[in-house]
């Protein structure tokens, strides 16, 4: 073989070095990209910023003309009340269907409702009300197109469980229906408020495994306590307690009681579920469990009333008002000495309606295939329960078994709960008298048919399956509302939930990065075995989104630790301090690109790892910083102390460097 000629090797050696130069300016080149990005909006900043987007319409494309006055007004209101965008393209065909879904939502509706009111320790005629005008409120400002508006069992035992700890309804009824009436008007404000002023985030609170378990746990505390009107029991405990409740039971059963009341009651109750397995085995029959609550009041009735049961212990509803709803202005306790009391249950209420509400709409909106506006949803249902309220109305939302009936009943819009309100309505006004011989046992069936729905064993297995401490947060609700109250249950989901959050930041992993081979990718070596560590380099990235002083001395700690694992000789176990020779690591990478803020603690803990790494000669260098981290790494003259050399856009481009500059030996 020839040899090469000097000249053809100097040009070789001089294009060589002209390419590594031009690779060194185009690193530098990013780099200044990352040290110059633009500084991010301060906080008074970002605040305008959201207030503008929540309040003031957006900006029109350019070339747009300027909307009328006549066509921006009705732009608002468009906005407020959806049903003048879809109302004008409403049909007849469209109305044929919506007619037949309210019927039949309103023929489940109306017996369920007086049951409600009955668990929420109110007179009969205050569930038939909050049938009426909260519907009709939202059926012109709501934007789910299936929800089913009205009294739901897990806000009426809210309401009974922690009023009657200030108002004994027994004693002074209507004391008591009055600061239910405040409750709702709290209960309205709060939920307008979240949707004006964008605060949805609220209603996240109750994680997905904490609705589960509270749901769980309010449907078995609702079902022993329907065994006051299933047995007949006249006096029964007011706590909420599965111990207090089986203790009033038992202790009931020792007093003569009337075996009818628990022989009607379980007969129609059989009868019920018999007509929903028919209507699951067959969907074409979905009317027929629509129907059952409604034909089991009008049987029982009928039953009672020709053979006087009623002289024989079975106890009845009796005679309640009928009627429009009458106003309630009058009844509100905005002075009351209890005002600040019925203010945090009007707030719970708020978000428990607001998060089975929106979770029902949203996922039946999924299955239509369209989109349901939250903070309009919020808005809505204020408004709805603030005139609600006004209107003797109790807490409304929407309800999951009345919304599958009317989604199964084949509603287009929300007039099916208009049709529903106007049904209830003219059985208000003419038909109040006829329930007279109703028994009370009938309405604790029809609750106990309902809540098998609110008891999902299913999800919760799946949640145990996904996260084990997702499922805690579950347990802790169920056990929470069983055991002790529907506040403690409320209280120990969103306490364990915030811990599990608190874990999560105050002890974050941090990861150690190894190239995965023939790529330029650098992944953790624990989720990826064939990852690569680079010999020399200790890379580190880690996990979470912020370096606080919740969190800054651990991720120090495991920082120093890896280098201490990488440091150790295996034959002398020398320490790092005293590695001397034998150290392998040279430069420590730290990947910033999972991290959104870093604060003044964090910063000082970066500073600490650089002087503790140059006494020891380690090179530190930081790759992909976000834009927050960057500026204030800046304004805290931290990328002086550490050189603009040592910051890169990514992590290749770091090791690439460190090769280049030579830091590894």
């Amino acid at each position: 073989m020839g040899s090469i000629p000097l000249e053809t090797f100097d040009h070789l050696h001089q294009q060589q070095q002209e390419e590594d130069g031009n690779e060194m300016n185009k690193r530098m080149q990013r780099t200044n990209w990352v040290l110059s990005s633009p500084d991010p909006p301060g906080p008074l900043k970002e605040l305008v910023g959201a207030a503008k987007a929540a309040f003031l319409p957006r900006r029109r494309k350019p070339g747009k003309k300027t909307p009328s006055k006549g066509d921006a007004l009705f732009s608002i209101l468009k906005g407020i009340f959806p049903i003048l965008s879809w109302g004008r393209n409403y049909k007849a065909s469209k109305f044929k269907s919506d007619l037949m879904a309210g019927l039949t939502l309103a023929s489940l509706c109306i017996p369920q409702s007086i049951g409600y009111a009955n668990l929420a320790k109110l007179e009969p005629q205050y569930g038939l009300y909050t049938s009426v005008i909260p519907p009709l409120i939202y059926a012109f400002m709501g934007s789910s197109r299936e929800l089913a508006i009205g009294p739901v069992a897990v806000v009426s035992l809210l309401l009974s469980s922690m009023i009657q700890k200030l108002e004994d309804p027994t004693v002074h009824p209507s004391s008591y229906t009055k600061l239910v009436l405040t409750a709702t008007f709290f209960a309205g404000a709060f939920q307008a408020i979240f949707g004006l002023f964008r605060l949805g985030f609220l209603v996240d609170f109750l994680s997905h495994a904490a609705i589960v378990g509270f749901m769980g746990g309010a449907a078995l505390v609702i079902g022993l306590q329907q065994l006051k009107n299933l047995l007949g029991i006249s006096h029964f405990t007011t706590n909420t307690d599965v111990v207090s409740v089986l203790s009033a039971v038992f202790e009931a059963l020792h007093h003569p009681f009337s075996p009818l009341n628990f022989v009607i009651g379980c007969s129609f109750l059989i009868f019920i579920l018999i007509t929903r397995f028919i209507g699951r085995r067959n969907k074409k029959l979905f009317w027929v469990p629509a129907m059952a609550p409604l034909v089991s009041v009008i049987l029982s009735t009928l039953i009672v009333y020709v053979t006087k049961a009623d002289k024989h212990g079975v106890i009845i509803v009796k005679h309640f008002k009928g009627g429009l709803n009458p106003s309630s202005v009058h009844q509100l306790q905005l002075s009351s000495p209890h005002t600040a009391q019925i203010a945090k249950i009007g707030l719970i209420c708020a978000i428990v309606a607001l998060t089975e509400a929106i979770a029902v709409g949203r996922s039946f909106a999924s299955i239509k295939g369209y989109h349901m506006d939250g903070n309009k949803e919020m808005v809505a249902m204020g408004c709805m329960n603030l005139v609600g309220s006004l209107t003797s109305c109790y807490v409304a939302t929407g309800s999951f078994s009345r919304t599958a009936v009317n989604f199964s009943a084949g509603c287009e819009t929300v007039v099916s709960n208009i049709v529903m309100a106007a049904t209830v309505f003219l059985s208000l006004e003419l038909f109040t008298r006829l329930l007279y011989y109703t028994p009370m046992t009938i309405l604790a069936s029809i609750i106990l048919s309902a809540l098998p729905g609110l008891i999902d064993i299913r999800e919760a297995y799946n949640i145990w399956k996904v996260d084990k401490l997702d499922f805690v947060v579950c347990l802790g609700a169920f056990i929470g509302v069983l055991f002790g109250s529907v506040e403690i249950g409320l209280l120990l989901a969103v306490g364990i939930s915030f811990g599990k959050i608190i874990l999560g930041v105050i002890r974050p992993g941090t990861e150690v990065l190894g190239r995965i081979p023939e790529t330029d990718s650098f992944c953790d070596t624990k989720q990826y075995p064939m990852a690569i560590k680079t010999p020399g380099l200790l890379i580190v990235r880690p996990t979470s989104a912020l370096l606080c002083f919740a969190n800054s001395t651990f991720i120090r700690e495991r920082i120093m630790r890896w280098l201490e694992e990488e440091e150790v000789d295996d034959d002398k176990n020398i320490s790092i301090e005293d590695s001397g020779k034998s150290r392998t690591i040279h430069a420590l990478i730290i990947d910033m690109s999972n991290l959104m803020s870093v604060d003044t603690s964090g910063i000082i803990v970066l500073e600490e790892i650089h002087r503790k790494l140059l006494s020891l000669d380690i090179k530190l260098v930081i790759a992909n910083p976000r834009q927050e981290v960057i500026h204030r790494l800046k304004l805290a003259k931290f990328v002086d102390k550490i050189g603009d050399t040592s910051v890169f856009l990514t992590v290749n481009e770091a090791v690439g460097a460190c090769f280049e500059h030579k830091m590894i030996v």
